[in-house]
């Protein structure tokens, strides 16, 4: 019996990056305007900013994208009081379908803020250039340091973008499915999750959180309260909990090493935030592990 393959269409292909960037504006940003040989998109994820797109001037808010096409003239100020973050990434598509962009301010979905948001995680993975220094003309490979497949996971999810928001061919944003929402809201939770997880062994702010993931604050903390019980950084400290109580059990670290390697300023701060998350000290955490480990072995040798 003989089966037929089917090869995939393919609607638009990216090319190539040139850049990807986050920058944190102050709000008397200013940029009198390049033009270039490739597509470019701006996305305001906090502020307000002035967009110039050839002959016009749009005004973006905080979830807008707006595009500019190859050979376009396009400036950028910021508008409005409060300091503007955005994602820039510029890239090579020669697909005829992108001509349905040329002049497009759209506003994301929470699909579509997903996709920008991984586009910056993986080009972080993939590359070693800076993401906020606006002289960047390339971006360089890290090489063996790179997360396997992040070149590749970039490429898919910036035709993801794009596929997503040629589909709407700038409509309105959707109306979600009560389904379909609370998919979005559960990859959102498993994401930041994830992140907080790889994070455990730093310093994060509410705010840094927020950012890296693009995700506004009061979105994220209702949907930790609502799944998890708690706030973004009591989550984030129960995890450092967890990851000093493994250390204790192993041993081989004292008090300070521990809290130094978890990214705590000092042992008794540490021994603060440990405390409130399992009810007593690091000391009798360990002194409590020592004899559960001593009394299991008196039973074993008893057997």
């Amino acid at each position: 019996m003989e089966f037929q393959k089917t090869a995939l269409q393919k609607k638009l292909t990216v090319e190539a990056v040139v850049t990807v960037h986050y920058f944190e504006y102050t709000p008397d940003f200013s940029f009198p305007g390049e033009v270039h040989d490739f597509w470019e998109f701006v996305y305001v994820d906090k502020g307000e900013v002035t967009v110039t797109q050839g002959a016009r001037d749009v005004h973006l808010t905080r979830g807008e994208i707006a595009f500019h096409a190859p050979m376009e003239f396009h400036a950028l100020r910021a508008a409005g009081s409060t300091a503007p973050n955005l994602v820039v990434a510029s890239f090579v598509c020669e697909s005829p379908v992108m001509e349905s962009f040329r002049g497009q301010v759209l506003r994301c979905s929470d699909t579509e803020r997903d996709c920008i948001a991984q586009i910056v995680r993986e080009a972080r993975s993939a590359f070693s250039t800076p993401l906020d220094d606006p002289a960047t003309r390339g971006m360089d490979r890290r090489g063996e340091e790179e997360l396997f497949g992040s070149e590749q996971m970039l490429q898919n999810v910036l035709e993801r973008l794009l596929l997503t928001l040629l589909r709407r061919r700038g409509g309105e944003r959707p109306v979600l499915s009560t389904a379909r929402a609370a998919l979005e809201a559960e990859d959102l939770l498993g994401r930041v999750v994830l992140y907080l997880q790889a994070h455990c062994r730093e310093q994060l702010s509410l705010e840094r959180i927020c950012r890296e993931n693009l995700v506004g604050r009061s979105r994220l903390q209702k949907l930790f309260h609502t799944h998890l019980g708690c706030g973004v950084i009591a989550y984030f400290r129960r995890l450092k909990a967890e990851a000093a109580k493994e250390a204790l059990r192993k041993g081989g670290q004292n008090m300070e090493e521990i809290a130094d390697a978890l990214g705590y300023t000092s042992a008794a701060y540490f021994s603060r935030d440990f405390k409130k998350c399992t009810g007593m000290t690091p000391t009798e955490y360990s002194t409590s592990a020592k004899l559960r480990t001593a009394r299991s072995k008196d039973e074993g040798n008893y057997r």
